[in-house]
């Protein structure tokens, strides 16, 4: 990283042999292995993590494909029985005019985990080339991966709220499909998989040379 002029290269606490606590953010000079602070251990940045990254990013893939396929929704009445996968439950909440319930499950169940799978395979990729965007957006972008994960779960939420409470024997019944643990698997996958990922390498992208 240079500044504009003639000026000499910005020194980094990286280039100073400097570490930092992912934890709490005090500054150590290398060598101790654990933070003299608040005593969690130093981590040294690498691109190992990059493995772990890819491999829960795959897995929460791979099962998110029968969450699509396979019923989210099972109902039982007197007269019928009816399955529901994600988006034919959005589809049904549309038709019954349920346009916001529609959008959100749609927006929680389908937009934000394929973003997140989009998010995350970009971020882990610009490590090692350059990327559309700045150092400080692809910084942003992973936050917000990290914030919105947890919000990603509200349709498994639903299933289970809906199970627990219609349960009136003969006449009505619902219960979670086998979609239900496989969405939660795919959450849950990359969740760890936006976990692995080191922020610092964001950052020492820029110091080393193109």
């Amino acid at each position: 990283m240079e500044i504009p002029g003639n000026a000499e290269p910005l020194t980094t606490a990286r280039r100073a042999g400097m570490l930092a606590c992912t934890r709490c953010g005090l500054v150590h000079a290398s060598g101790p292995a654990r933070c003299g602070r608040c005593d969690a251990p130093l981590d040294p940045r690498g691109r190992k993590s990059l493995q772990a990254v890819w491999a829960w990013l795959l897995a929460g893939v791979v099962v998110y494909i029968p969450a699509n396929i396979y019923p989210m929704l099972r109902t039982a009445t007197l007269l019928e029985q009816s399955e529901s996968t994600i988006v034919g439950g959005a589809i049904d909440l549309l038709e019954h005019g349920s346009y916001g319930v529609a959008a959100i499950v749609f927006i929680a169940s389908v937009l934000i985990p394929v973003g997140k799978f989009i998010a995350i395979a970009y971020l882990a990729l610009s490590l090692n080339r350059p990327g559309a965007l700045s150092i400080h957006q692809r910084h942003l972008l992973y936050e917000m991966v990290e914030f919105i994960g947890r919000w990603s779960m509200i349709d498994v939420f639903v299933v289970a709220i809906l199970s627990a409470l219609v349960q009136l024997g003969s006449v009505a019944i619902i219960n979670p499909g086998i979609a239900a643990v496989s969405f939660a698997l795919s959450v849950a996958f990359t969740m760890l998989s936006a976990q692995s990922l080191d922020p610092r390498l964001i950052w020492d992208a820029d110091e080393e040379p193109a």
